[in-house]
């Protein structure tokens, strides 16, 4: 099972700068945001990587139209500058791919795209989404993660149609 192959790849550049989450919306324009928060594993029998993103985000706007996604992780210690920016910039404002001079790979599918040069790649096809309750949150998260009116994240399921490690 190749997506489980790269965990280890995965949990370190979560653990680092990050990883790219990239998502097309239906006009084909890309949006890429930095995550830190992920997971991958097998739920409804299926291999599946959550990813977290908060409803004020424009990214959250984007996925809640998408059928895709793909996350990718960079080498560790490299594309520290795009991680930044990317993490700290909107797309309601920037063309993040084109500030960041990032190039776009088509996926194993129309409509999913990722990014060249990046040394692990999961490409995935949107399965379900929740929304996180504060009140199904303990009091240390609450207080840790979302200690103000921003409500807590929308996780987005995609299933892994092809997992890739790059040299």
């Amino acid at each position: 099972m190749e997506y489980c192959d790269n965990f280890d790849k995965l949990c370190e550049g979560l653990e680092g700068a990050g990883a790219f989450l990239v998502v097309e919306n239906k006009k084909g324009r890309v949006n890429v945001m930095t995550i830190g928060w992920a997971q991958a594993g097998i739920i409804w029998g299926e291999p599946i990587m959550t990813v977290f993103v908060r409803p004020s985000r424009y990214t959250h706007s984007v996925l809640e139209s998408a059928a895709h996604f793909s996350v990718c992780v960079p080498r560790r210690g490299e594309m520290k500058k795009e991680l930044a920016f990317c993490g700290t910039k909107s797309g309601r404002d920037y063309d993040k791919i084109r500030a960041c001079a990032l190039k776009l790979k088509e996926g194993a599918v129309k409509g999913l795209k990722y990014l060249d040069g990046c040394g692990l790649v999961y490409q995935c096809e949107i399965y379900g989404r929740t929304d996180l309750k504060r009140e199904t949150l303990s009091a240390e998260a609450l207080e840790k993660y979302y200690p103000g009116a921003d409500a807590p994240h929308t996780l987005y399921f995609g299933k892994i149609i092809k997992a890739e490690q790059f040299k």
